[in-house]
């Protein structure tokens, strides 16, 4: 079973939908149990990071990813999730995120002829073998809606970005942890098949 975690940050119910086409038993679940009992996780969201923060820890949520996360369990934040697993936010001054990856969320710079929020598809490129991406090319594009974008500390767990006024790491994975700036279930066949390939993985 695959559990989308629900804390009240919107886009569940899209992120359901593709995992139910692709086949997939899915719950979407606030309880710590069924999380932590689960095949593999998903963390969705659109919406602040201060919020959502605030959110997670009124449902302890955040310990519960924690566990989740260091007993490996196969896990993807996806958008506003991806910004949550790192350590701070341009978008939340003082608001400590999940911290279990290294790096900053900053705000995409107002640049001529670029609107803030970045919204709509853009290419990739993809870097360091991400499984997430097998089948996968060079360039494939998808599609994004955010404001923020991730500066992770370690290049090394990048494996695909994208330019939008700044570099872009669009997507990253260490052992266990995955995480997709852009929306792969917005994303058309590119999408499902980083999908796919998501619910494809054994847990390491």
């Amino acid at each position: 079973m695959i559990a989308i975690i629900d804390y009240d940050a919107g886009n569940i119910k899209s992120v359901e939908k593709a995992l139910l086409y692709l086949g997939q038993e899915v719950k979407i679940t606030s309880a710590p149990s069924e999380i932590l009992s689960a095949d593999k996780v998903i963390l969705p969201g659109v919406g602040a990071f201060g919020d959502a923060m605030e959110k997670l820890k009124e449902r302890h949520l955040d310990d519960v990813i924690r566990k989740v996360t260091e007993k490996g369990t196969p896990f993807l934040g996806i958008c506003l999730g991806l910004q949550l697993l790192f350590e701070r936010s341009d978008e939340a001054k003082g608001v400590e995120g999940l911290g279990i990856l290294e790096g900053e969320i900053c705000r995409i710079p107002a640049c001529e002829g670029l609107k803030i929020p970045h919204m709509g598809w853009n290419s990739l490129h993809l870097e360091h073998n991400g499984r997430l991406f097998k089948n996968v090319d060079e360039q494939a594009y998808v599609y994004f809606v955010h404001s923020y974008y991730l500066k992770a500390k370690d290049e090394n767990i990048v494996k695909a970005s994208t330019e939008y006024g700044v570099h872009i790491h669009a997507s990253v994975e260490k052992g266990n942890i995955f995480a997709c700036q852009f929306h792969p279930e917005k994303s058309s066949e590119v999408g499902l098949q980083i999908l796919k390939n998501f619910v494809e993985l054994e847990e390491r």
